[in-house]
């Protein structure tokens, strides 16, 4: 008697899972067939689109490049007042997000020295060179400014380093 207890509940649930199964493969034909109807929908809509004179086309083309202009004009006027402001909440918002560790590391920098100091390197660097003085030579080979000392060869202007 329990034999035929259970091949009876194993004959039940494999009803009810071929029930279940077939229950899906209908709602897969379901999706099918609303995507079939979907695409027939863009067939008609492209269509009524094919119904268009170039005449129309150019005009509605030439409408949408004005919309467009006026979109920047107005984005422009306001982006140069915000710029600076909106710029400073972004940063103001990502130091908040920084756990403690990472804020030890951010390294503030004040941009107007930072600025200043540059100038001033580069500026450095476009003052004129000193001529070579007297008991100095230039190497001909590694082009660096030694004292006669370290000259090796007097004719070829080469530097004991370089000799060696």
């Amino acid at each position: 008697m329990a034999r035929k207890k259970s091949t009876d509940t194993i004959d039940e649930r494999d009803t009810e899972l071929d029930e279940a199964d077939a229950v899906d493969e209908d709602a897969e034909d379901l999706d099918d067939l609303e995507d079939i109807d979907d695409l027939d929908d863009l067939d008609d809509d492209s269509d009524e689109a094919g119904d268009f004179d170039d005449d129309e086309i150019a005009g509605l083309e030439d409408d949408d490049e004005d919309d467009d202009d006026e979109d920047d004009d107005d984005l422009d006027d306001g982006a140069d007042e915000g710029d600076a402001a909106a710029l400073d909440e972004l940063e103001a918002a990502e130091l908040e997000m920084l756990t403690p560790d990472e804020a030890a590391e951010v390294i503030r920098v004040d941009e107007a020295a930072e600025v200043a100091s540059l100038r001033r390197a580069e500026l450095a660097l476009q003052k004129e060179a000193d001529s070579v003085a007297a008991g100095e030579f230039v190497c001909s080979s590694c082009f660096l400014v030694k004292r006669t000392t370290q000259l090796a060869n007097k004719r070829k202007q080469i530097c004991n380093d370089c000799a060696a």
